[in-house]
C-alpha cells in the first residue's frame, strides 16, 4: 500500500484544479458526440450492430465514451507523470520517503486510471441527461472503463519512461492513438474495413474494449466477451511490466 501517499498526494494537488479540467476532459468528446451523432446520425439514421439496428448517436456514443477513457488516461500518465518524473522532480523528492519506484509507478498508473474514470462519469451523466441510453448494464459497463483506462495508463506510462521531452509524446498520440480511434470501431462499423485491416483491429486494445462497452449500451451482453478480456488483460500486464522495467532502467542510468 506503498502506492497510496502517492496517489494521495496527486488528489489533493488535482482538487484545486478539479473543476477547470473536468471541462477540459469532457469538452472534446462531447463535441464529436453533438457534432458528429446529432449532425452526422440525421444522415445515417441507424447501424445494424450484431443484427439490432441502432440509432447512430447510440453507436457512436458507446465508442466515444472509450475513446474518452483512452485519452484521459493517456494525457494523465504522459504530460502530467512526465513532469513530476522530469521536470518538477516529484518522483525524485518521494522516494527520500520509504517509498521505492515500483510504488510510484503503480500510483501513477492507478491516478491516470482515476482520472479516466472520472472524465467517464461526466460524460456518462450527460448521455443519461440526453436519453442516449438508459441501460441497467451501463452500472456494469462503468467498472469495465475503469478496467480500459487503467490500460491504457500502463501503455502511455512505457512512453513516459522513454521520453526525453513532451514533443516525444506527439509521436504516440499520431502513430498509435489517432489511428486506432479510426480502426476500433468507434465512428462506423468494422466491417467496412478492408479484410486485413480489419483482422489487425481485432487485436487493438481499443477496439476491444468498444466491444465490451457496446452491447452493453444497447441493453444486452457482450456475446463473446472471454477474448476482449483476454487482449485487454494482455496489454495490461505487459504494458505495466514493461513499464517498470524501463522506468527502473531510465532512473538507474
Amino acid at each position: 500500500m506503498r502506492w497510496w501517499p502517492v496517489f494521495l498526494r496527486n488528489l489533493l494537488v488535482w482538487r484545486k484544479l478539479a473543476i477547470p479540467s473536468l471541462v477540459g476532459n469532457i469538452a472534446e468528446p462531447l463535441m464529436w458526440l453533438l457534432a458528429f451523432g446529432y449532425g452526422m446520425g440525421a444522415l445515417v439514421g441507424k447501424i445494424k450492430v450484431d443484427g439490432i439496428e441502432v440509432p447512430y448517436i447510440l453507436f457512436l456514443a458507446s465508442g466515444s465514451i472509450c475513446m474518452s477513457a483512452m485519452n484521459a488516461a493517456s494525457f494523465e500518465a504522459l504530460y502530467s507523470a512526465f513532469s513530476r518524473m522530469h521536470v518538477q522532480k516529484t518522483w525524485d523528492g518521494i522516494m527520500n520517503a520509504p517509498i521505492n519506484l515500483d510504488s510510484i509507478v503503480l500510483a501513477e498508473m492507478l491516478w491516470a486510471a482515476f482520472k479516466a474514470i472520472f472524465t467517464v462519469t461526466a460524460i456518462l451523466g450527460v448521455m443519461l441527461a440526453l436519453g442516449i441510453s438508459y441501460s441497467p448494464k451501463l452500472l456494469i459497463a462503468w467498472p469495465v472503463l475503469l478496467g480500459v483506462g487503467i490500460t491504457f495508463s500502463c501503455l502511455a506510462l512505457i512512453f513516459n519512461a522513454l521520453a526525453k521531452g513532451y514533443d516525444f509524446f506527439t509521436y504516440y498520440f499520431t502513430l498509435f492513438l489517432t489511428p486506432m480511434m479510426f480502426l476500433s470501431g468507434i465512428f462506423f462499423p468494422l466491417e467496412q474495413l478492408p479484410p486485413l485491416v480489419r483482422a489487425i483491429s481485432q487485436w487493438l486494445p481499443l477496439t476491444n474494449a468498444v466491444a465490451l462497452v457496446r452491447p452493453m449500451f444497447m441493453d444486452q451482453w457482450p456475446t463473446d466477451w472471454l477474448r476482449p478480456l483476454l487482449v485487454l488483460t494482455t496489454y495490461t500486464v505487459g504494458g505495466f511490466w514493461l513499464a517498470l522495467a524501463l522506468t527502473r532502467k531510465r532512473f538507474q542510468g
